[in-house]
């Protein structure tokens, strides 16, 4: 049995402004190869596009320890277009929950809120610095594709249609 639970969060409530600053403290850590600035994490936290995480177009997952404590996310959102089509987001393990599992539990668990949304597709966005995150897609099923969206600072794109 796992050690964690997986439930939908608002992405509006306070409780997530953390978990937004640890995915992107460990982000730019690993993708600028270096620890961001206090006025970066503060830009990108204003700027960010996450709230459309969140319902009637998408959903933001969030795992915790029996106790409570985070241990990961993920959230998904419907872009527009035919075939209808979600992507992935803000998918995080924090260090406490690596090793057992728990990016394969929220990337399933994205994949089925997608299936609730109506997409029949899912599409994610990555960087090369971020190895686990593009095995673990290639390993559940996820192709190589072509930018979408216009997204600027990936450097590789995953699709999976949603059986």
């Amino acid at each position: 049995m796992a050690a964690w639970t997986i439930r939908p969060e608002p992405v509006t409530d306070t409780a997530v402004d953390p978990v937004m600053r640890q995915y992107f403290t460990e982000m730019g850590r690993r993708v600028l190869g270096r620890p961001a600035t206090e006025a970066e994490l503060r830009a990108v936290l204003a700027n960010d596009p996450h709230r459309d995480l969140g319902p009637p177009d998408g959903e933001f997952l969030v795992a915790r320890s029996g106790g409570g404590e985070f241990l990961g996310c993920a959230g998904v959102r419907l872009l527009g277009g035919s075939p209808k089509t979600a992507e992935l987001k803000r998918m995080y393990v924090h260090p406490a929950g690596r090793g057992a599992g728990l990016g394969r539990s929220l990337l399933f668990a994205v994949e089925e809120a997608a299936r609730r949304l109506g997409a029949v597709r899912i599409v994610c966005e990555t960087n090369s610095q971020l190895t686990e995150a593009r095995a673990l897609y290639v390993r559940y099923g996820y192709e190589e594709t072509a930018p979408y969206e216009g997204h600027g600072k990936a450097d590789h794109w995953y699709a999976k249609v949603l059986g």
